[in-house]
């Protein structure tokens, strides 16, 4: 990536898991419900919150400025696959899958290929940060997280193929005091700092009790919800 967007990962994915962290109340996975945008305005316009509705299978539910740019459309009720290449969707697919089962926190490092023909169009680069929380019954199906790429080029959508994840177990439940072994999954982030989701939320209608997980949020700068 180039020196401009890795500084916007540092700043956007900090910002995210730190809030997501500061959540985390005796170690459990945050709750979807006490996600709040107005913790991580600086990362709205990358940030995304899915809801799982089959094995292997999320939507958005809120997805950031940033997206709907690359995709050229509103990304609040695509898949997570729509981002891929059709050789990377097996592997992203299994990989969102292990955040919701295991739990796991799921890093990806994105390449984009040039346009069909080359024309107009250069490979873009980016990174997807995705985290896991718990709906209002639960159970571990939605997700906070935040796509930053490379500077857009040509005409969306723009997808990538994943050229390398990074899963890290989720330790859950209140570690020991004395000699609890550091968390594994902090390494994931290089410099992640999460923030409230319920920032998203300001601006978007608010999620009723069982209903499905991804984006409900009214448009606000740097973020689109419904």
């Amino acid at each position: 990536m180039s020196e401009f967007s890795s500084s916007l990962w540092q700043t956007a994915s900090v910002e995210i898991r730190s809030y997501w962290e500061s959540l985390r109340h005796d170690g459990q996975v945050p709750l979807r419900s006490v996600v709040s945008p107005r913790e991580i305005e600086g990362a709205l316009p990358h940030a995304f919150i899915l809801e799982r509705i089959a094995p292997q299978v999320a939507r958005f539910r809120v997805a950031g400025q940033a997206l709907n740019r690359l995709i050229g459309s509103d990304a609040r009720g695509m898949p997570l696959t729509a981002f891929f290449m059709a050789g990377s969707r097996d592997r992203a697919a299994a990989a969102l899958e292990q955040v919701f089962q295991g739990p796991e926190v799921a890093e990806f490092d994105l390449r984009g290929p040039a346009a069909f023909g080359g024309l107009g169009r250069r490979g873009m680069t980016g990174r997807m940060l995705i985290l896991p929380l718990r709906s209002d019954l639960g159970d571990i199906t939605r997700a906070l997280g935040c796509l930053v790429t490379s500077e857009l080029t040509g005409r969306a959508p723009r997808r990538f193929d994943i050229e390398d994840v990074v899963a890290t177990p989720v330790i859950t439940g209140r570690p020991a005091r004395a000699s609890a072994p550091e968390r594994p999954a902090l390494r994931l982030l290089r410099g992640d700092v999460p923030g409230p989701v319920a920032a998203i939320e300001r601006h978007s209608r608010p999620e009723r009790p069982g209903a499905s997980h991804l984006r409900l949020v009214a448009t606000m700068p740097g973020l689109a919800g419904a």
